[in-house]
């Protein structure tokens, strides 16, 4: 039997999660329910697809700060083509365009990353103010409440549907579905295939990846227009589930998303990564954003608390990272 390595963030992340659980249910007995755990869930979906896609960046030795922005454009854009052109378009087909668009967005990166060299956080610093600007001044800056057919019909299908026994109300959203397929997908990429091995290749050492023959440009290529479509889905679920699509929504959850990834144990300098890390850093960062409040610190408090953690997480590996090496010496 394996000893835990208490070393790794998983261990650590899930230690953590599991006394902060601890000491929310001590300040409030209903926090361990079937309502607040489906909230969690739900509260989960589209961050958990944004971490996805940005742990597959930081593995590739990348960092990506404008899905975000690709997520609102696709959203909004996709939901003012079904108002005005195809507004009985079934769902399926509303979330492909969404895809695609994020898709094609997430393709500029890539050239400019890929073919023309540039540093990843620069263009995406830059692609950020860009999508951004131009959805604003070119598709618009009004809320839209009056969703398309399709996007409303996918909001109310439940995966989960009941009342606790106090009668409080409980349900689980099918987009959650989308969240473990994603995870399923990008977990098979990763391990089971050649562009897996590409991708965490690259992010180790980029030169050495390319003795070995891997093309580096195809592979960063291929991450950004990746990184591009899961953003597209995550915001047109978040649009559908919040039954509203609002062209400043998502804008700052960069900072969530990124302290997620690097909580679960992914690295700035790439090659280091994993899906379950990422996965309990998502479950950390949904606790601390929805649960503060329960145990008596005030919301506001929130964006304190996701840069300590940003710092431990970063912190920690670099530490244990300068020990191992002053043992060797």
């Amino acid at each position: 039997m394996k000893s835990i390595d208490w070393a790794r963030n998983e261990t650590l992340v899930f230690v953590v999660i599991v006394a902060f659980c601890a000491l929310a249910a001590i300040s409030d007995p209903n926090f361990l329910s079937i309502p607040t755990l489906t909230d969690l869930m739900r509260n989960s979906i589209v961050l958990g697809i944004f971490a996805v896609g940005a742990m597959v960046v930081l593995v590739s030795g990348g960092i990506d700060v404008s899905f975000t922005a690709v997520a609102a454009f696709a959203m909004y854009a996709t939901t003012v083509l079904l108002r005005d052109l195809a507004p009985d378009l079934p769902w399926p087909l509303a979330f492909a365009i969404a895809t695609m668009i994020g898709a094609v967005l997430g393709s500029i990166n890539g050239v400019l990353i890929a073919f023309c060299g540039l540093p990843t956080l620069i263009v995406t610093l830059g692609t950020l103010s860009v999508f951004r600007g131009s959805l604003l001044t070119f598709v618009g800056t009004l809320q839209i409440s009056n969703l398309p057919p399709g996007m409303r019909d996918f909001s109310r299908w439940m995966m989960v549907r009941g009342t606790n026994s106090d009668g409080s109300f409980y349900s689980l959203p099918w987009a959650f579905a989308a969240l473990v397929i994603i995870v399923a997908a990008t977990w098979f990429i990763l391990n089971r295939t050649m562009l897996g091995r590409a991708i965490y290749a690259i992010g180790g050492a980029p030169e050495s990846a390319r003795r070995i023959g891997i093309n580096v440009r195809r592979t960063q290529f291929f991450i950004y227009v990746f990184v591009g479509a899961l953003a597209g889905l995550a915001g047109i679920i978040h649009a559908s589930m919040a039954r509203i699509s609002n062209p400043f929504d998502l804008v700052g959850l960069e900072l969530s998303v990124i302290a997620a990834v690097v909580l679960g144990g992914a690295r700035l300098t790439g090659g280091v990564g994993t899906l379950t890390g990422t996965l309990l850093g998502v479950a950390l960062i949904v606790l601390v954003r929805n649960s503060l409040i329960v145990i008596g610190i005030p919301s506001t408090w929130q964006s304190v608390a996701i840069g300590v953690l940003i710092i431990v997480g970063t912190g920690l590996p670099a530490w244990q990272a300068k020990r191992a090496e002053a043992r060797e010496t």
